[in-house]
């Protein structure tokens, strides 16, 4: 059986309590450790880890802008990874190292679009109110992400219950927040009465706008600031009635 015991010394080792030792080579006075300190370990040489890719942002940025040319060039049915690598100028994997599939590539840019938000205008009135919210909304809807990639995922939002649930999360709530919140400041000034509806006020502010801006796409024949005067006016008009 094998033990981990040593065995008897060899015949040339003197008799004694256990074999001897070769004395450690002299190398000065040795020196104790600092108090409370364990020895230090020998040097050993570090490996980077194994699999641990790097992603560099130039490439993520690449592979957004190449998702946002695919979109406006194929529609989001047609697009495909192999594409938007190709446009990226880079192999599928490294857009597979940031995403699982083309849906979350997409919904990903439009998450990072709506994470500038629309801020809730506070100018004291709801006619300002109004005018403040259209002219921000109307800087976001010229915005090439909403006027060219949220139509064509809209319209696979009625297939998909994932990109529609996105959707709603990324756009519509937020938006729905600050129409609240003009709704909510104009009641408490007594602009507004207390039953006025958040949804109905969406709807006549920001709905008109998205017709002109994102479906019709023709700029009004009074200029742009004069269109966006006389919306707040009909919007008002149609909130007090």
């Amino acid at each position: 059986m094998t033990t981990d015991r040593p065995g008897p010394p060899p015949p040339h080792t003197a008799p004694g309590p256990g074999p001897a030792r070769p004395p450690a080579p002299h190398s000065g006075p040795a020196r104790p450790p600092a108090s409370g300190a364990d020895p230090a370990p020998p040097a050993v040489a570090r490996r980077a880890p194994a699999g641990a890719a790097v992603l560099r942002e130039d490439v993520t940025d690449a592979i957004r802008t190449a998702v946002f040319d695919e979109l406006a060039a194929v529609g989001y049915a047609r697009m495909s990874i192999e594409g938007i690598a190709r446009r990226a100028g880079v192999g599928k994997t490294a857009v597979y190292r940031r995403w699982r599939s083309k849906l979350h590539l997409v919904l990903d840019l439009v998450q990072a679009f709506a994470a500038q938000g629309l801020p809730a205008p506070a100018t004291g009135s709801l006619q300002g109110d109004v005018r403040a919210l259209l002219e921000v909304a109307s800087h976001a809807l010229r915005h090439p992400v909403a006027s060219q990639v949220i139509p064509d995922l809209l319209v696979e939002a009625v297939r998909n219950p994932e990109i529609a649930q996105a959707i709603r999360a990324a756009l519509l709530d937020p938006q729905h927040g600050v129409a609240a919140t003009v709704v909510r400041d104009a009641v408490a000034r007594g602009e507004l009465p207390e039953r006025a509806d958040v949804d109905r006020a969406l709807d006549l502010i920001v709905g008109p706008l998205y017709w002109r801006l994102v479906v019709v796409r023709t700029e009004p024949a009074e200029g742009h600031a004069a269109y966006l005067d006389g919306l707040a006016a009909a919007a008002v008009a149609a909130l007090t009635t």
